[in-house]
C-alpha cells in the first residue's frame, strides 16, 4: 500500500513540469544585488532541491527532478510574477515534506502494517500475567 512512490515521482515530475516555475530566482537571486528577495529565493531553493533529494532520491535515473529544479530557478523571468513563484516552490517542498511525514506517522501507527504477530504477542502477554499459557494453533 504505501510501499512504493514511483507514482508519486511521476506526479511530481508533471506538477513541476506543468506548473512551469519559469524563474523562481529569476534575475532577483543571481543579481549583484542580494536583497531580501534574492536571500528569500535562494532559501527556498535550497529546501526545495534537499527535499527532492531526501523524498525522491539522488539516484541517477531520478536526476530528472533536480534537473528541472536547477534549470527554472536560474531561467530569467519576470520581476512581477517572481514572489508569487517563489511562494509557489515553497509551498511545493512544504508539501513533499508533509506527505512523506503523513507517511511515517502511518508506518509508526501500523497502518499499513499486518498486526496479526502484535496481537498474538499482546494476548501471551495478557495471558501470562494472570498464570496462563495460550495453546499453540495447528497450522497444517
Amino acid at each position: 500500500m504505501f510501499h512504493s512512490f514511483n507514482y508519486f515521482g511521476i506526479f511530481i515530475y508533471y506538477y513541476l513540469v506543468s506548473v512551469s516555475f519559469e524563474s523562481l530566482l529569476e534575475s532577483v537571486a543571481f543579481r549583484k544585488q542580494m536583497g531580501s528577495e534574492g536571500l528569500q529565493a535562494a532559501k527556498v531553493y535550497r529546501h526545495l532541491l534537499k527535499a527532492v533529494k531526501k523524498h525522491i532520491g539522488k539516484e541517477e535515473h531520478k536526476r530528472h527532478f533536480s534537473d528541472f529544479i536547477n534549470q527554472e530557478f536560474h531561467k530569467v523571468s519576470d520581476p512581477s510574477t517572481a514572489q508569487r513563484k517563489i511562494m509557489l516552490a515553497h509551498n511545493y517542498s512544504y508539501l513533499l515534506n508533509s506527505v512523506h511525514h503523513h507517511k511515517e506517522l502511518l508506518f509508526s501507527y501500523n497502518i499499513a502494517v499486518d498486526r496479526s504477530d502484535e496481537v498474538k504477542r499482546t494476548l501471551n502477554k495478557s495471558a501470562a500475567s494472570v498464570g496462563l499459557q495460550l495453546p499453540e494453533v495447528y497450522q497444517p
